[in-house]
Parts: structure tokens; C-alpha cells; sequence
């Protein structure tokens, strides 16, 4: 064939292709013939679902139901049946009412039948439960006399087989539908009804659910040994479809019920089986939180007694895992792990709600402690993670001080001795079984876990065994931060019952891991165990010495001990000789962690601060990377460990003060001390200080500030730098002075910050007058500080401004856009972990300051020192305006108008609103009323005016075309335009709501104490005109008056105020709220006819238009107050509020006329405000999306069960001592 010629071949070809063509034909005619009917019977149930769906709404109640029940029929595909039965269920939801009493009775029948019809194995699970669901639902309508007439044939069709048992479970668990899942559409009074009727029935109910239990349970188990396999499988599903039927009541069925009909008893028994032990478990998980009734009545003893054998059920499932975890855990599989998670967060709420019922029998109560600690000690982080939220919580509540009682003649106390009395002695009785050997079990463990996966270097030596340490794999149990937070509370608890076992087990793990770290060939590898162990010596040391149980109060025996036991552990710390950067860091904040101790033992003090300096100058000061390196990090660090000692060992550092310094003096001396470092230990001085007094105080400042005063107040730098908009660029480009400027600038936020009296302190003062004659120590440094911190802020705005900010360098223009923190901020992601050489300031702040001083400036150097001179630049000015009179008479008012608005048009909203939230609310707030026409009109009045126009614009911008387009010409960088707009809009919402915190911080009643208050009675009485006062009489003595009094500061505030009602953001109109019923105050006040009108018509209809939006429904009630109180007091002076009702859509003038009829026959402000509510409602016709109640139809969907693990169920197998299990047949 091969050697024919080309044309014989294409015979050949063509005689053997033919047949095939003609096949391959035929055959993609086929498929495209299915394809369309396909696509045709899709367009068919898209149009069935549609009609369905307006029909159920409009149609004929009586042919939509015999049509529904044609259509339920076998004769029709699974997916038009079950179409068929949710219209079925909706008729019934919504329109039962229609049918009258014969035909709801026919309807009821016909559902009955269906249980009956579609009682067939070949029948989908999915249409027996929409059966079940809509005889439900209909007994629920029709209510409890129609389900006693069920009720005996529902008993006999179960009988009849596995199948009809399933469906009738089915009905059964549908049936408390509307007691356990909240329903808008069902009134109260019919739940009630329907509670009270299941309530009744419950005598027949709940044996009926235990016979189906015990029948169809024998039964599978005999089917399977017969080999009846599909059989087995029927009764298996009945067993399954009662225990969901029994999970519906066992979260209200009265708990001496649930015992009294073998419930809890059957459920017991389940546990046992693998195929069902997990839906048991539900049923144990509903009833142990259940709650104890509070009256000492029979129904309590019952309750106790139900629950101390679900307790013993529980128990014993927990004592067999247990044993078998310790004995033979090889053999224990996933799934088996999983039922013992379950058995567990039963037996956390059971002892976390009831333990009560057990505490009289001092032997279970021993032996569920000791389950719930076995459960702590297991090797599986989900056992041991339950078990931590019980003994957390028990240990909580058992430390806790009872509430002290007081009354004027002492009958209160004495009324309640009895009751706290005996609770009292209830928690010392269950205290007494956490006795040691429980407490140290607990610390061991805690102490072992503090450690995370994720820390350990591969192949650092631990002893853990098989202990599975928490890995960010583990799903559904928070992060670490939090699982570790829990176990230190834990830590400090126990600690604080048995302070002894605590010192010795932290002492003794603290020694063996430096033993271990001094024995490893790379100790700095094997840090992580050390580390984690800090935090848990810290809680245990602040238990014990600094605790409401402080060892002061302790036996002088138990003192001493624990003095012994620390200064040993101290001793052992203070003779190592670490220089590695690391084990530096480490060491030092151990030595910190002893504070508490070193406050009740002073000696310790000046041998602590001798090693922390030692370790300073053990770590190099010049290195060649100091970007990345750890040492630089490591003395900022150690640094910073001399504030937290300060704190921590409050008086007993004042004695080494002179000491501190002198070693200060000395590292300078020798240029061992960058600026950084010292800014932190002068820092901690102002701590010590502050506990020695307030001339201490004055004369550390006075040490630590004057070698700063000289460099900053001279006019060489600032001409140089700051006389010229373009100067900071040359400032940019001199590293040593630019980060020069930044601390001395950080320091100054620092002093004001740690300087002044504590918190108590002024009350504590015996002389009232030296008190009220206090000077703030920073107060005589203000002049000579704030001057030139203004020059560096003008200069820094006016970089922003656009005719400077063309001339700006690419490395300065890029400097100014967001940092990745920023960035990650406003897109809710969190802050990004900073880089080691960060410092994180005790405000939280953190800038990257570790390469101050070395070369040349990049971009990220320019943006975190530009930042951080904004930020503490921002601070120092606030928290300066808090000292009051010295900083406002000290300072030239329209230099710092200059300063701080002389750009506000170029500024972005992020510093906007930072402008806002660090200066302008705290000089409003301590501004004295004397200088607000000076201070307040020239600062506040450009703000406001450029804020009005650029929030108007950017939410009408945010409302209309979707994207907020916020004026900032350099904060966002590049990037998608979904995260631009969501970049967008957090920065519009935060500027919004700083600017109306700061209307609502100008409202408060500390500034307006001239306000007078408005009469509560809710009369109408007519307003006495005579009575009425000028609006300039408030401008002293009310912020909002004198605001008012200056129609040009006023007008964009009120435009502001009137325009948030209408901006999607209920917060900004919580805050703005406080402003408006100021404003309305004084216009009640007041015979200002403009602020009258303006009230009257402009904010009348502005909060009505603001209740449209459902974002205000959070503050709807305050909406309506704010109608109410216009109407009621204005509607007599002014007749806008009237029109503006009588404007509204649906109103008519009788209902204005009924309105105002029912305000005058109530005096009640609740009442009236209801009235004026519906009115709203009534005249809009419910369009106010505020006040609309949110009602959700709960359409009854399959109950989907509790999310099970994807491990697979063991082949049956038959041991000694088991039941014989359904698993290789489900």
C-alpha cells in the first residue's frame, strides 16, 4: 500500500473516513441538541423561579397552593419539587391568614399525606427534610391544638419503619424552630404561645425521641450483624435525624425533663458508638452551659441532680481517654482526638457554669480537676487550648475580692453578709483543691508553651518531648499574642494564690535555661526558650510583689523565702558574662523583669544598674552597618530598660540617681553615648524625679535641658535652615545636625510628657492653696522651646505647598509620600513588623534611627525624620496648651497661627487631622476664656473654612461617583485603584470625624458652663421673650456662644455641621450631635432671629434628612431628640418647623394637627420623642432607613451540621469491651 502512488492513498483514505464522518456528524448533532435543552430547561426554572417568587407575594393563595402541591409530586424533576415545597412553606409563612379554618385544616391533612407519600428509600434527603419543614411550619401558624391532633399519628406513622421514624424526627426538630432561632415576623405573644404549648407536650415528646433513639439503634446494630447493609443504613439515618431533633430542645427543655425521660441517659449511652458519639456530643455541648435556676425551690435540687449525671457521663468518657492518652497514646487517631476535643469544651462549660453541682462531693470535684488539668498537661494544643479557658476562668473568679457593700446605716451589708458569706466560703473550699501539686503542674506547662513553633531554630536542643508547641497552622483558636496573653493571666493568678510555688518553678526555669544556653556551642541560636520565658517572670514577679496578694502582706516567713529565692535567681543573672548582641538584649530586660522584687529590696538596686551599664559598654558604638545591626538595636534596648527599672522599682532607684548621672556624664565624655541613648536614660531620670517631687523634677529638667537650650536657641541654624522654604533641603543633607534637631525635639515631648504631678498626687497635697498655685515644672523652659519648634513646623508645611514643592529634590518629593506603615494602616492590614534597628518610642511610635549620623540621607531617613518632627512637634505644642496660662502668655498668637495655617490649603488630611487631634483639641480645651477672640478666631477660622470646602467636595465626590478624590497631592503612592479608594475614604472618614470631635470637644460642658440647661418637663409652654438674652451675653462663658458671635468663624462651622447629617458616617454624626443641641440651646436662649431661623428651618430639616440614611441608625435616637426639642421649642417663635413637616411627602395637615395634640397630653420627653418618631415615619412613609426596623424573614434552610474533621471513620471492628460500630456502611 505504502508503495501505491499519492491518489491511491486518498481513495483509501476517503473509502475508510466516510463512515466516520457521517457517525462524528450525527453525534456532535446530539450534543449540541443537549446543549440546548440544557440551556432551555435552565431559561424554564430561572422563569418557574421568578413566578414563583411574585406569585408568592401577588398571586391566588388557594391556586398558588394547589398548584405547589401538583408540583411536589414524583412526576417532576428534584429541583422543581423542591421549588414547589419552600412556595409550599412560604404560602404558609405569609398568607395563612387568607384561608379560612377548613381550608388551613385540608392544607394541614394534605401536608400530613406527604409525610406519608414520600416516606420512600429512593426519596432525596433533601425533599424528606422540606416535607418535615412544612408540617412544621404549619403546626407553628396554626398553633399547639392542631399539633395534638397530630401528634398520635405522627406516633403511629414513626412506627411504620426507619424511614417514616426519620421523617417524623425530621418535623420534631423543625418544630422549636422559632424558639431557637429569633424570628422578626413571629409576634412575641406567638412565640410565647408556641413555647408554652412545646413546653406542655413535652411529656410526649421527649419519651417518643428516646424510643426512636433506642429502637432504630438496636436495630442498626442488629441489621449490620445480619449483613442487611442498606437496612442498617435506613435505621442509621432515623438515629441521626432524633438526635438533631433532641439537639433543638436541649437548649430550652427544661434540663430535670431532658433526665427524667432517659435523654441525657440515651445520649450518654451514644457516646460510645463512633458512627454517632459526635452528634451526642452536640447535645452535651447545648446542655452543660445551661443555667442553674436562681430559687431554692424543688426545680433546683432537680437541675442539680440532672446536672451532676451529666457531669458523671462526661467524666468517665474523660477519665478513659485520658488513661488511654497516658497508657497506649500510639493508638489514639485523629478522629478519636476530635470526639475528645468535643467531650472537652463540654466539660470546660460544664465546670465553668455549674460547678456547684459538684462541689458538695469533695471526691468527683477532686477528680474533674484532675481531668481538667490532664486535659492542660495533653500533648494536643486543641485539648490543652480548652482546658486553658477553664482554669483561666475558675482561677479568675476564685481570686476575685467580693464587692464591698456600704449604705448609711450598715443595713445593706447586713442583709447581704449571709449570701457573700456562704459565696466566700463556696470559692475558699474550691480553692483549697488547686493545691500545690495542681499549681505547679499548671506553671510547668504554662511555662513549656510559652514558646511558639515558629521561634525554634532548627535543631536547637529542647526537652519538650512530643509536646506540639502552637503554630500559626492551628485554625479557629486566635492568634499567639492572644493565646499567650491568656496563659500569662493564668500565670498570674496562680501565682498570686501560691506566690512560694510560683517563685521556686520560674526561679528553677529560669536557671536550667541558662545552664543550657551557657553549655550550647550557639547560645545565640537557642535564644528563643529564654525569651519566651521572660514575659512569664515578669507576670510571676508583678503577681507576687506587686499583686492585690503583694508579698507585704504575706507571713514574714513566706517574705523572706521569696526574697531569697529572687536574689538568688538575681545573683545568677548579674555573674553572667554575655557580650553577643542577642544574649545582651535578653539579659537586660530579665534583669528589668525584677523590678517589683527590687522594690522590696533596695540593695539590689545599685548592683542591677552597675550590669546594665556594663552591658551598654560591652556592645560596640561604631559599627560599619548600622542599619541591620543588632548591636545598635541592643544598646537602645538596654537604654530603654532604664525607664522600665524606674517605673518598676519606683523609690528605691532615688538613691543612685547621682550615680547615674555621673556615669552619664562620663559616656559622654568619652563619645560613648549617641544622642538616642542618652534621650532614653534622660528620659528615665524624669521617672525617677517624678517620684521624688516637683523640685527634683525642676532640677533634672534644668540639668537635662540647658545643654540642649544652647544649641536650639541659637539664630545661626535657624537662619541657615529656616528662613528660607528651601533651607530644610540643605537641613536634609546635614545628617549629624538633622538628627541633632529630631532628638532634641523628641526630648522635648519626652520631658513634658514624664514632668508634672502623678495622677492623685494634687489630691494628696495638705495645702489646698499650694496646690492651686501649682507651676508645671516644663512651665519657665516654654519660652525658650516653642519659638523655634514653630520655625521648624512652617518650614516643614511649606515643603508641601505647591509652588515649593516643584523646586523640591526627587529624593525629598518622594520622602514625602506614605510610609509602608501608613500604607498598611490605612488599608487595615496593621502595622508591618519594624526592622531591627527601629526604635519604638513609649508612645508607640517607631522611626529608624540607627543610621543617624552615618553618610548621606536616603529617602527613608528624610520621611521618618520629617515624620517624626511632625509627630513630636505636634505633642510637645499640645501637651504644652495643657500647662495652661504659661503657654498662652508666652507665645506670640499669631506666630503660631503662621506656623501652623499659614499651608493648611496644601495639607493633606492625614496631617490635617493630626494637626487636629495633637494641638487644635488641646488648645481649644485649655485655651483661658480671656484669650479666646485673641487665639481661637485666627487659628480656627482657616481651618474650618478649608476643611468646609474640602470634606464638602470630597464626599459629594465619594457619594456620586464612587471614589472620595481626597486633596492629597503626595500622601498616596502608586498602586491599584481599588486600594486608592479604600486609601481614599479611610482618610476622608478619620479627617471627618477629627473635625467633628473637635465641634463636639467645643460643645462640652467644661467650655460652655454659661449654658443654660433646657427644661425637661416636655411642656409646651410659650418661651417669655423678655427673658431672652443677646447672643453676646454667652461669648464668654460658652465656646459654642462666642463661635456664634463671629459669623465669619460660625459659617463653615455650621455648614459643616449641617452637611455630616447628609455624609455616610454615623460616628461623624454622633460627635457633631453634642454641637447641634448646643447650637439649639442658645438659640432657645437667646433673640438672635438669624440662629433662630437657622435652627428652626436648616438643622430642623437636616436631621430629618440625616435619619434617611441607615449609616445614622446607631445614632437615631439623638436625631429624633434633636427634632423633638425644635419642635417643642420653637414652634411657637418661628413657624419653619411646621412647614418644614408639613413639606414632608406623606403628611397632611390633620396629622400635624393629631401630632401636636398628643405632645400636649404627655410631659414626658420619652414620649414625645416616640411621637415625633412616628411622624417622621408616618410623613416620609417609612423611608427613614435610620428608624426602619430591620426585620429578616428566617426562611427554614437544612440544618447543616457542626464542621467535622475530614479524617475518615475506622472500618468496624469488633474488640473486647466495644460496641459494634456502622461506620463501614455510612
Amino acid at each position: 500500500m505504502a508503495s501505491a502512488g499519492i491518489q491511491q492513498q486518498q481513495e483509501v483514505l476517503a473509502w475508510l473516513l466516510e463512515p466516520l464522518s457521517q457517525q462524528w456528524t450525527q453525534l456532535e448533532a446530539l450534543r449540541m441538541d443537549y446543549y440546548s435543552i440544557r440551556k432551555e430547561a435552565k431559561l424554564k426554572m430561572c422563569s418557574l423561579r421568578a413566578i414563583c417568587y411574585l406569585q408568592v407575594k401577588t398571586g391566588e393563595i388557594r391556586f398558588l397552593a394547589s398548584t405547589s402541591f401538583l408540583l411536589v409530586k414524583k412526576d417532576w424533576s428534584s429541583e422543581i419539587r423542591l421549588h414547589a415545597f419552600k412556595m409550599l412553606q412560604h404560602l404558609v409563612r405569609l398568607r395563612w391568614e387568607e384561608l379560612n379554618p377548613t381550608e388551613r385544616r385540608d392544607f394541614a391533612n394534605v401536608a400530613v399525606d406527604l409525610m406519608s407519600e414520600i416516606a420512600d428509600p429512593c426519596e432525596e434527603w433533601a425533599l424528606k427534610s422540606q416535607t418535615a419543614a412544612l408540617l412544621a411550619e404549619i403546626v407553628r401558624r396554626e398553633g399547639i391544638n392542631l399539633w395534638q391532633e397530630l401528634f398520635p399519628s405522627l406516633v403511629s406513622l414513626s412506627s411504620k419503619g426507619p424511614i417514616q421514624a426519620e421523617l417524623v424526627s425530621m418535623m420534631l426538630r423543625w418544630l422549636p424552630e422559632d424558639i431557637t432561632v429569633h424570628n422578626e415576623d413571629l409576634e412575641g405573644d406567638r412565640r410565647r404561645l408556641l413555647l408554652r404549648g412545646l413546653t406542655q407536650s413535652l411529656p410526649e415528646i421527649l419519651p417518643l425521641l428516646y424510643t426512636l433513639l433506642e429502637r432504630h439503634f438496636g436495630a442498626a446494630i442488629s441489621e449490620v450483624g445480619r449483613q442487611q447493609l442498606d437496612i442498617a443504613k435506613q435505621h442509621a439515618a432515623a438515629v441521626t435525624a432524633t438526635l438533631n431533633a433532641i439537639n433543638a430542645y436541649a437548649e430550652w427543655a427544661p434540663l430535670p425533663d431532658l433526665a427524667k425521660y432517659g435523654i441525657i441517659h440515651g445520649c450518654g449511652f451514644l457516646l460510645s458508638s463512633p458512627d454517632f458519639r459526635l452528634h451526642a456530643c452536640e447535645f452535651f455541648k447545648l446542655v452543660s452551659p445551661r443555667k442553674r435556676p436562681f430559687d431554692a425551690s424543688s426545680s433546683a435540687s432537680e437541675f442539680d441532680s440532672a446536672m451532676h449525671d451529666v457531669f458523671q457521663i462526661l467524666m468517665n468518657v474523660s477519665g478513659e481517654f485520658l488513661h488511654r492518652s497516658v497508657t497506649n497514646a500510639g493508638v489514639i487517631d485523629e478522629s478519636e482526638f476530635e470526639f475528645a476535643e468535643y467531650i472537652c469544651e463540654s466539660m470546660v462549660s460544664l465546670g465553668s457554669a455549674n460547678l456547684q453541682c459538684i462541689s458538695g462531693d469533695d471526691a468527683k470535684l477532686t477528680i474533674y480537676l484532675q481531668q481538667m488539668l490532664g486535659y492542660f498537661q495533653h500533648l494536643k494544643v486543641a485539648l490543652h487550648f480548652q482546658s486553658l479557658l477553664f482554669w483561666l476562668g475558675l482561677m479568675r473568679d476564685l481570686m476575685s475580692k467580693p464587692k464591698a457593700l456600704s449604705s448609711g446605716d450598715g443595713s445593706a451589708v447586713n442583709n447581704t453578709d449571709s449570701s457573700s458569706g456562704q459565696v466566700d466560703n463556696e470559692k475558699r473550699k474550691i480553692l483549697s483543691f488547686v493545691n500545690d501539686d495542681v499549681c505547679s503542674a499548671i506553671l510547668d506547662i504554662s511555662f513549656q508553651r510559652m514558646l511558639k513553633k515558629e521561634k525554634v531554630f532548627p535543631g536547637t536542643a529542647l526537652t519538650l518531648g512530643s509536646l506540639v508547641l502552637w503554630s500559626d497552622d492551628f485554625e479557629g483558636k486566635g492568634d499567639f499574642g492572644q493565646y499567650r496573653s491568656r496563659l500569662l493571666e493564668l500565670v498570674k493568678f496562680v501565682s498570686s494564690n501560691k506566690p512560694l510555688i510560683a517563685g521556686v518553678k520560674v526561679s528553677e526555669r529560669v536557671i536550667a535555661i541558662i545552664k543550657s544556653l551557657l553549655s550550647s556551642p550557639t547560645p545565640a541560636q537557642d535564644l528563643a526558650v529564654m525569651e519566651s520565658m521572660q514575659s512569664a517572670l515578669e507576670n510571676v514577679v508583678s503577681a507576687v510583689f506587686d499583686g492585690p496578694n503583694e508579698v507585704g502582706g504575706a507571713t514574714s516567713e513566706v517574705h523572706v523565702a521569696l526574697c531569697r529565692i529572687f536574689e538568688g535567681l538575681l545573683q545568677q543573672l548579674l555573674s553572667l558574662k554575655w557580650t553577643e548582641p542577642p544574649l545582651v538584649e535578653a539579659l537586660g530586660n530579665y534583669l528589668i523583669a525584677l523590678g517589683p522584687f527590687l522594690k522590696h529590696f533596695p540593695d539590689a538596686v545599685g548592683s542591677v544598674i552597675n550590669k546594665l551599664f556594663e552591658l551598654l559598654t560591652s556592645l560596640p558604638f561604631v559599627v560599619k552597618d548600622p542599619a541591620t545591626s543588632r548591636a545598635r538595636h541592643a544598646r537602645l534596648q538596654i537604654c530603654a530598660s532604664f525607664i522600665r527599672m524606674a517605673k518598676a522599682a519606683d523609690k528605691s532607684v532615688l538613691p543612685h540617681m547621682k550615680g547615674i548621672a555621673d556615669t552619664m556624664a562620663y559616656l559622654q565624655r568619652e563619645g560613648c553615648l549617641h544622642r538616642s541613648e542618652h534621650n532614653l536614660l534622660g528620659e528615665a531620670f524624669l521617672v525617677m524625679a517624678s517620684a521624688a517631687g516637683i523640685q527634683q523634677q525642676q532640677e533634672v529638667l534644668a540639668w537635662l535641658l540647658e545643654p540642649l537650650s544652647q544649641q536650639w536657641t541659637q539664630l545661626e541654624w535657624q537662619n541657615k535652615y529656616l528662613s528660607d522654604p528651601l533651607g530644610l533641603v540643605c537641613l536634609c543633607s546635614d545628617t549629624s545636625f538633622m538628627w541633632s534637631l529630631f532628638h532634641t525635639v523628641t526630648f522635648f515631648e519626652k520631658a513634658l510628657k514624664r514632668s508634672g504631678t502623678r495622677k492623685g498626687s494634687m489630691n494628696l497635697q495638705n495645702n489646698s492653696a499650694e496646690s492651686s498655685n501649682f507651676l508645671h515644672p516644663m512651665a519657665s523652659h516654654l519660652s525658650w522651646m516653642l519659638p523655634p519648634l514653630l520655625k521648624l513646623l512652617r518650614a516643614i508645611h511649606s515643603i508641601w505647598s505647591p509652588s515649593i514643592h516643584q523646586m523640591l529634590p526627587a529624593e525629598v518629593k518622594a520622602a514625602m509620600t506614605m510610609s509602608d506603615v501608613e500604607w498598611s494602616s490605612l488599608l487595615g492590614g496593621g502595622n508591618p513588623k519594624p526592622l531591627k534597628g527601629a526604635l519604638t518610642f513609649t508612645d508607640g511610635s517607631q522611626f529608624e534611627t540607627s543610621r543617624e549620623g552615618y553618610g548621606e540621607p536616603n529617602e527613608s531617613d528624610i520621611r521618618n525624620w520629617l515624620k517624626g518632627v511632625r509627630d513630636s512637634g505636634y505633642n510637645v505644642l499640645g501637651l504644652s496648651a495643657t500647662i495652661g496660662d504659661p503657654f498662652f502668655k508666652s507665645l506670640d498668637f499669631h506666630s503660631v497661627a503662621v506656623a501652623l495655617m499659614e499651608n493648611v490649603q496644601s495639607m493633606e488630611f492625614r496631617h490635617i487631622r493630626q494637626l487636629v487631634h495633637s494641638v487644635l483639641i488641646y488648645l481649644v480645651k485649655f485655651c483661658p476664656p480671656d484669650m479666646w477672640e485673641a487665639w481661637l478666631e485666627k487659628l480656627l477660622h482657616p481651618l474650618f473654612v478649608h476643611c468646609q470646602q474640602a470634606l464638602s467636595c470630597s464626599w459629594s465626590s465619594l457619594m456620586h461617583e464612587g471614589r472620595a478624590k481626597v486633596p492629597d497631592l503626595h500622601g498616596i503612592v502608586a498602586g491599584s485603584d481599588l486600594k486608592v479608594e479604600v486609601m481614599e475614604e479611610k482618610l476622608l472618614r478619620d479627617l471627618t470625624r477629627e473635625i467633628c470631635s473637635l465641634l463636639s470637644i467645643m460643645a462640652s460642658s467644661g467650655l460652655n458652663t454659661g449654658l443654660p440647661a433646657l427644661e425637661q418637663s416636655g411642656q409646651f409652654t410659650r418661651v417669655d421673650m423678655l427673658s431672652l438674652k443677646d447672643l453676646d451675653s454667652f461669648s464668654s462663658s460658652s465656646m459654642v456662644g462666642f463661635l456664634l458671635n463671629h459669623k465669619e468663624l460660625v459659617l463653615p462651622v455650621l455648614r459643616i455641621s449641617i452637611q455630616a447629617f447628609t455624609w455616610t458616617d454615623g460616628e461623624a454624626v454622633t460627635k457633631v450631635s453634642s454641637f447641634c443641641t448646643a447650637v439649639i440651646v442658645l438659640a432657645i436662649s437667646s433673640n438672635n432671629e438669624e440662629l433662630r431661623q437657622f435652627v428652626s428651618k436648616d438643622l430642623f430639616s437636616a436631621a430629618i434628612q440625616g435619619l434617611i440614611l441607615e449609616s445614622n441608625a446607631v445614632i437615631s435616637a439623638d436625631l429624633v431628640g434633636l427634632c423633638r426639642e425644635i419642635f417643642v421649642y420653637m414652634c411657637d417663635r418661628d413657624p419653619a418647623p411646621r412647614q418644614v413637616l408639613l413639606s414632608l411627602p406623606c403628611i397632611t395637615p390633620q396629622d400635624l394637627h393629631a401630632f401636636e395634640d398628643a405632645l400636649t397630653k404627655t410631659s414626658s420627653p420619652k414620649e414625645q420623642k416616640q411621637h415625633m418618631k412616628s411622624l417622621l415615619l408616618l410623613g416620609t412613609g417609612n423611608q427613614l432607613k435610620a428608624l426602619a426596623a430591620q426585620k429578616s424573614v428566617n426562611v427554614i434552610t437544612n440544618v447543616s451540621a457542626r464542621p467535622r474533621s475530614s479524617v475518615n471513620v475506622p472500618q468496624t471492628r469488633i474488640e473486647e469491651g466495644e460496641t459494634v460500630g456502622l461506620a463501614a456502611i455510612l
